[in-house]
């Protein structure tokens, strides 16, 4: 019996890292392509929260903004805020972005509890860098965001259509209210 301990505890213990770090990788979902030639510089500032999916940590929020600005290491400071409407409270978030390659490939990754690490992939952006549309890891994780707290038709048409053939489910997208 003790030697089968001293050889399943291990093994579990090396299955469940492998699990752990797999379901933290940093990916882009199949059919989606990062933006090349993507300049930091222009993406950094505040951009606001047009449309997501819901998951756990947006849960009930509204007035959603994310600001960009560059770190002294030249990491790039994540600064998520948003109104909880059912709470009545704000909230706030600060994490922590990096190229996953080269910077002017818009694909980074993105922490919010070190050392876990998550995909943020800029899949779509207008040409004056005021519309942008974000994947996360995977189909779960969608952001249209905007300088402003409206987007014009035409580019929201263009994001929902790239995102429906990459294959999101555009029609559970929760459109975000900026009232405050």
């Amino acid at each position: 019996m003790k030697n089968f301990q001293k050889i399943a505890i291990p093994i579990s213990l090396g299955v469940l890292g492998a699990l752990l770090i797999h379901s933290c990788s940093v990916r882009i979902p199949k059919g989606a392509v990062a933006v090349n030639h993507f300049n930091a510089d222009k993406y950094l500032g505040k951009w606001y929260e047009i449309a997501r999916f819901d998951y756990k940590f947006e849960k009930d929020m509204d007035n959603v903004t994310a600001t960009y600005s560059k770190n002294p290491d030249g990491s790039i400071r994540v600064d998520n805020k948003g109104y909880n409407y059912v709470k009545k409270e704000w909230k706030e978030s600060i994490g922590e972005a990096r190229f996953v390659k080269d910077k002017t490939e818009a694909r980074l990754k993105v922490s919010f509890f070190k050392p876990i690490w998550a995909g943020y992939n800029v899949i779509d952006i207008d040409d004056d860098y005021q519309y942008a549309l974000v994947a996360g890891n995977n189909l779960k994780y969608l952001w249209i965001l905007s300088r402003s707290t409206t987007i014009p038709e035409s580019i929201k048409q263009r994001f929902l259509e790239k995102a429906r053939k990459i294959g999101y489910h555009t029609d559970d997208l929760i459109w975000v209210k900026h009232d405050l």
